[in-house]
């Protein structure tokens, strides 16, 4: 499902007279369906960059990253968009959203641009927004002003309420509880059960031991500081 081979990354720094930083030469790994990876290393390895690679934001200067048999090295801009919709989620550490629209409709939103009935969408999202613990008060309120760790929560929600065949997972329970910390990992064990890929970052070791089959060193393909 995900194969990224001999990849490598650099960024010019164009403010400080065009110098150029190597961060990652030679990363290859696969994940199967079905399969959690976890990227480790220390702090500045390429953590965050092999994952933005990964979704299409940064693209590599060498190598292959293929998600569900599309080269995301080659692909154009609106084959990125077509995979992150109905085959690649992403759940960030950060919440980014239009401003005055509701929670409710801001998890419902992969279910709806992929073709589910409005009424059954809302009822999906609201069913795990329940999951995750946030009161329904909230539902209907804009999540821009929420708490660090609702607004993680509304993420996940939105990640995991369609099924997603590859999934991206940054520090999905950092800033979450000891009980929503548990749907979470839940959630994952879920995913991965009806075949899901995914590849994620997980700061708490409890949670890698628990959900990851492997550890990919990112250290071991680093040459330089990340951005």
């Amino acid at each position: 499902m995900i194969e990224v081979s001999n990849i490598s990354k650099s960024f010019t720094l164009h403010n400080q007279g065009g110098a150029t930083i190597n961060v990652l030469e030679g990363c290859s790994f696969t994940v199967a369906a079905g399969e959690c990876v976890a990227l480790t290393g220390m702090s500045g390895a390429g953590k965050s960059t092999v994952m933005r690679m990964l979704y299409g934001n940064y693209l590599a200067d060498a190598g292959r990253i293929e998600v569900a048999a599309l080269n995301l090295v080659e692909a154009e801009p609106r084959e990125i968009l077509a995979l992150r919709k109905g085959t690649l989620g992403y759940v960030s550490q950060f919440l980014r959203v239009v401003p005055r629209v509701s929670t409710l409709d801001v998890v419902a939103e992969p279910l709806l641009v992929n073709g589910v009935a409005e009424d059954e969408a809302r009822d999906r999202a609201a069913q795990m927004l329940a999951r995750l613990n946030l009161p329904q008060a909230l539902w209907d309120l804009s999540p821009t002003t929420f708490s660090g760790g609702e607004q993680q929560r509304v993420n996940v929600a939105r990640g995991f309420v369609y099924d997603y065949p590859a999934l991206l997972l940054d520090e999905p329970t950092a800033s979450l509880d000891g009980q929503n910390r548990e749907v979470v990992l839940s959630l994952i064990e879920d995913a991965k059960s009806r075949g899901a890929a995914i590849v994620g970052i997980f700061h708490d070791d409890g949670a890698r031991a628990r959900v990851c089959d492997r550890e990919i060193d990112v250290t071991s393909f680093s040459v330089g500081r990340a951005a």
